[in-house]
């Protein structure tokens, strides 16, 4: 496929839009890759990526080996993922803690309408594909009312954490910082990330090397998972792909619990930081949530949210015709 350097810069922000939807528990960034089109050639590129590349380089060279594996797409939407969870962390985190209302809002109205945009895929509705829609929207609720457990200490939990977060975050529907959230290192991955710029901005190589240690082993997870599972994935969508996006869309509509805008806290905790955060709550009618439920806001940014994905959904028509 021939592109342009305007190609790849589309990529690249497709890459950012992922990198912040990675960031939010309850989001996928695998839901942003489907509905931008570039899901399926993501899946195929990341197959590619195997040790037969080195022979391709010994004997043909470099240029070669990485034309084999669409190196240049796979530089430009990673980089735009970098770049995103870099820059968003913080902001990401700060919203969480003073605007989770407007910010589950926005993200509920993109979820919401990312379902019917990937239902909308399934071609030959049966039984066998309401079955799977409705076991897997069941599935994907009990998932949401898990308890967290404690943060990871282990380095060895480190690399399960990333190995199981990566599979979720290329996985329409399923958040791979939810999952985090649940086995308890999502509060370890925000901070190594706002660790490891911090400590390169300010010139603290001790918070540097702490965060840079626990970077490498959620990183290294996540290569091992997100080359096991893209192989899968890739062989589902090729033999199965009905199926496949009904397993998702159950699994999207499930994680809508997940990120119900108003929520009571049953139970908290006190993270690293020393700041008491949510370990486990429920969704509750707007009516009872206690405080400012932000009614007319919630519903413009779940307008918004949902807005932004037909937009997408639109562009990339436009794109087809084209």
């Amino acid at each position: 496929m021939q592109r342009r350097f305007i190609d790849y810069l589309v990529i690249t922000f497709k890459g950012i839009a992922m990198g912040a939807a990675d960031v939010v528990p309850g989001v996928s960034g695998g839901t942003i890759a489907f509905i931008s089109g570039i899901y399926e050639e993501l899946l195929e590129s990341i197959d590619k990526v195997n040790l037969g590349v080195f022979k391709v380089w010994k004997k043909e060279g470099f240029k070669k080996a990485w034309n084999s594996i669409n190196g240049n797409f796979l530089l430009a939407l990673f980089s735009g993922i970098a770049i995103s969870i870099l820059s968003l962390a913080k902001l990401i985190k700060w919203l969480l803690h003073h605007e989770p209302v407007l910010l589950w809002s926005f993200f509920f109205g993109l979820v919401l309408a990312s379902i019917l945009y990937i239902a909308k895929q399934i071609k030959g509705w049966s039984i066998k594909i309401i079955l799977a829609i409705a076991i897997t929207s069941v599935l994907s609720f009990y998932i949401t009312l898990a308890e967290p457990f404690a943060s990871p200490d282990s380095p060895f939990y480190l690399l399960f954490c990333g190995f199981i977060a990566i599979i979720a975050m290329i996985l329409p529907g399923v958040s791979g910082a939810f999952i985090l959230l649940i086995l308890g290192a999502y509060q370890t991955a925000i901070d190594t990330i706002n660790n490891l710029r911090d400590g390169i901005l300010t010139g603290n190589m001790e918070l540097f090397k702490d965060a840079f240690f626990k970077f490498i082993l959620l990183a290294v997870g996540a290569i091992i998972g997100l080359k096991v599972f893209s192989k899968a994935l890739n062989w589902m969508f090729k033999h199965h792909k009905n199926l496949t996006l009904a397993i998702l869309t159950g699994f999207m509509i499930g994680s809508l619990n997940k990120i119900w805008p108003w929520k009571e806290v049953l139970k908290t905790r006190v993270n690293s930081e020393g700041e008491i955060v949510t370990l486990l709550d429920k969704s509750i009618l707007p009516s009872s949530y206690i405080g400012d439920n932000e009614m007319v806001m919630a519903l413009v940014f779940m307008v918004i949210g949902f807005a932004a994905i037909l937009l997408l959904e639109t562009l990339g028509k436009q794109k087809d015709k084209a």
